[in-house]
């Protein structure tokens, strides 16, 4: 993947090493409403966790909801300032995982600008925050553990770089040291913008609100086609950029179908405990996951990625 030509996006914050923003409480704020006051967003998380770590989900989320139930809550969603007399880096870093992670964001900026003008619309871009270990979201704490994710409640994607390396060796998303898999780390980065591109045409707000008056398993089939229709967008940007740029190399694709498939539910699930549950996948079959990616990439359209009207995504 070459991406020096790729514009710098000063919208970053950069907490890495930042401690504070690891101290005291969290506001709680879900994606959507769900059981024992927890938000989906919340319990897919922890099902994630769980798969991962070969441990049963429910009991995650049953101690969570028990902390949820008992412990203290703090109402106020906004992202808490940091504490006196701590800095935090803003725009590009120079280090290069943060020139790489600044110019991956840049470049979807720009192309998800010229998308939206074509539409008669205004795009508006995310900040990325790049942290170390844990920080703080709008959307609650923030985790290595968690993966990287958006937070519509702040429209900010929370990545701490460390998963990069998951992709690689925990994952095996990828040829642990390729060069190809920059591409799979830049699939990971424009996926978690396109769930900005959904909270910005109103299809994440409609969809979170449909899953708050739905049971568990309906909501979590349509969380699945939140999170295709995301792996799509996350192709519309690789076409677009590959069209400006010329910017692929031979294997890139390739990796970033790997990932996609290593990170899909099925996969997941028969790592960590040998068997599948479709019901409860959150963000799509291994198989879905790549269908969706190569969508998008293929034909570098929005409309390519209705994932809510296929009777199967």
């Amino acid at each position: 993947m070459r991406w020096e030509d790729f514009r710098r996006s000063s919208n970053i914050e950069d907490r890495r090493g930042d401690v504070s923003f690891g101290q005291g409480g969290f506001g709680r704020g879900g994606v959507g409403a769900g059981a024992g006051g927890l938000g989906i967003g919340t319990i897919i998380v922890l099902g994630l966790i769980g798969w991962a770590l070969g441990i049963d989900p429910s009991v995650l989320i049953n101690d969570a909801e028990m902390f949820s139930e008992n412990g203290p809550s703090y109402e106020n969603p906004s992202m808490p300032s940091p504490a006196s007399g701590t800095s935090v880096g803003t725009g590009a870093p120079a280090d290069p995982t943060g020139q790489f992670v600044a110019a991956v964001l840049g470049d979807t900026e720009d192309r998800w600008q010229e998308i939206f003008r074509s539409r008669g619309k205004t795009y508006i871009p995310p900040k990325l925050v790049m942290f170390s270990g844990v920080t703080r979201s709008a959307c609650g704490t923030a985790q290595s553990a968690m993966g990287p994710f958006y937070c519509p409640n702040d429209q900010r994607v929370y990545l701490d770089t460390a998963f990069f390396r998951q992709i690689e060796t925990r994952f095996h998303g990828c040829d642990v040291g390729s060069n190809t898999c920059q591409f799979a780390q830049a699939y990971v980065i424009a996926h978690e913008i396109g769930h900005h591109v959904q909270n910005l045409l109103g299809i994440l707000p409609k969809a979170q609100q449909i899953q708050a008056s739905m049971g568990q398993v309906k909501a979590n089939q349509l969380q699945v086609r939140i999170e295709l229709q995301a792996d799509c967008l996350a192709g519309v940007w690789a076409s677009r950029a590959q069209q400006k740029w010329s910017f692929l190399e031979p294997g890139d694709v390739s990796a970033a179908l790997q990932t996609a498939s290593a990170i899909g539910d099925d996969t997941l699930q028969k790592r960590a405990q040998g068997y599948v549950v479709p019901d409860a996948f959150t963000h799509g079959s291994a198989e879905q996951r790549r269908h969706w990616f190569s969508a998008g990439l293929k034909t570098g359209a929005i409309e390519s990625c209705d994932t809510f009207s296929v009777a199967q995504p």
